[in-house]
């Protein structure tokens, strides 16, 4: 998949960098209040303009009030989120005029020699615009006026950064399937990432990642091609990153955007934490196969079959929305059960690339209700007329129907259950989409 490009928010407490952000992507996902400091951790979310689809950060207000709670930890999260960034969306409040704080967070921009837009938030169209002048003294060009709050100037501001992804290089996805691991530090993504590729003896080509740092291999085996996205060898840049405990949530999601699937990584010897579902819920969000790979399976001691259903059911318990998930266990320090990861792989790629012959789906459809009539709900019956699978990045499924809001959610769910029962989609999400008939 071709790099999309990032856009991160920044500027200093209170100049509405949320707002502008909820309005960019068109919902309340980052939270909104008057009081500073708010949004500590970076929150991120794809949106989209004039057909070009980005990712954007939402960053806490940095301030030169050390004592302010979490001043330090803001500030470290937005600095990670400017260097992860193709351009920065640098925001000023038109009531305060330029502050102290915003002459700071300028000279951070400084350094980080990236392109910035000045957006000047809060404004009202009845002043004059040669008011703006001042803000040019800040060094970053002329100044986008807009209202995050009235949505004025946000086409303006969107055209802007459209202009810039547009200069970014697209790296073309190469063939073959491409999977990324994912998970906290030290369950021996690096161990595994070396064990894949040094036990090919073709590898084709290391190439040059289209995020920062990172690395994809493409290698064969068995006469498949496949490309290893590699975030195992992110080294944080500099000491202040050094004391930062999280995982570095954009990262991860720039590797998991370009993957196929996704092996979420999980240390079998202990037990799992929040970091390990933290990162389980992100890989969720981005709408693709997870294979859960318990990996150290050398270190655990009893290896028959009964204890490895005993810990795959522990396991399965934090991430019950993963149901469909397959699980494998591995050792990457004795290079054991690789071949079973690959079937594993195989499988689910070979679910995630199915399609189902219209008229086929059709027929099961009927079955289903025939099976299962949908129930009463919301002074309604539902009834679906038809179905179709359009392209998308996981199997997805129109349910043209008499009204939406009859579909109860256990309905749904016993649809999904049939779609699975009679066409596979092994260790693969599905999307299911209710339409109105016309």
């Amino acid at each position: 998949m071709a790099q999309k490009g990032t856009v991160a928010i920044v500027g200093r407490p209170n100049v509405g960098k949320s707002t502008l952000f909820n309005r960019i992507i068109k919902n309340r996902l980052s939270i909104v209040e008057d009081t500073p400091g708010v949004t500590r951790d970076r929150i991120y979310a794809f949106s989209e303009w004039l057909t070009r689809e980005f990712l954007i950060i939402d960053t806490g207000g940095i301030t030169l009030n050390n004592t302010a709670m979490f001043a330090q930890e803001i500030k470290m999260q937005a600095e990670i989120a400017i260097a992860e960034a193709d351009i920065i969306i640098f925001v000023l409040s038109y009531k305060e005029g330029i502050t102290p704080d915003d002459e700071m967070v300028a000279k951070i921009l400084y350094r980080a020699k990236k392109p910035v837009l000045l957006v000047i938030n809060k404004y009202d169209k009845q002043e004059k615009e040669s008011e703006l002048f001042e803000y040019m003294t800040l060094g970053f060009g002329e100044p986008i006026a807009v209202s995050a709050t009235h949505g004025i100037g946000i086409g303006d501001l969107l055209d802007q950064v459209i202009s810039y992804l547009d200069q970014i290089p697209i790296q073309p996805k190469t063939e073959g399937i491409h999977f990324s691991l994912i998970g906290k530090p030290n369950v021996g993504k690096s161990s595994l990432t070396n064990a894949i590729l040094g036990e090919e003896r073709v590898i084709v080509s290391p190439i040059a990642g289209t995020t920062t740092d990172s690395i994809d291999t493409s290698f064969k085996r068995n006469n498949q091609l496949y490309t290893v996205i590699d975030t195992a060898g992110i080294r944080r840049k500099g000491k202040v990153y050094e004391k930062l405990e999280k995982y570095s949530v954009l990262r991860a999601v720039s590797a998991i955007e370009r993957s196929d699937l996704v092996l979420l990584i999980i240390d079998g010897t202990v037990p799992i934490t929040d970091q390990d579902t933290n990162i389980a819920g992100i890989t969720f969000e981005q709408n693709k196969p997870i294979i859960l790979v318990v990996n150290k399976w050398d270190a655990v001691m009893e290896k028959d079959e009964r204890s490895m259903k005993k810990i795959e059911q522990s396991i399965r318990g934090y991430f019950k929305y993963l149901n469909y998930a397959k699980m494998v266990f591995v050792s990457a320090l004795e290079k054991k059960r690789l071949h079973i990861l690959f079937q594993t792989i195989d499988e689910v790629y070979a679910g995630l690339t199915q399609r189902v012959k219209t008229s086929i789906l059709n027929e099961i459809l009927v079955k289903a209700q025939l099976l299962n009539p949908p129930p009463d709900f919301n002074g309604g019956r539902l009834k679906i007329y038809y179905a179709t699978q359009p392209e998308g990045i996981i199997p997805t499924f129109i349910m043209f129907c008499n009204n939406p809001k009859y579909l109860h959610f256990s309905y749904k769910r016993f649809l999904e259950n049939q779609l699975r029962e009679y066409f596979g989609f092994e260790g693969v999400p599905i999307k299911i989409l209710f339409r109105e008939r016309k």
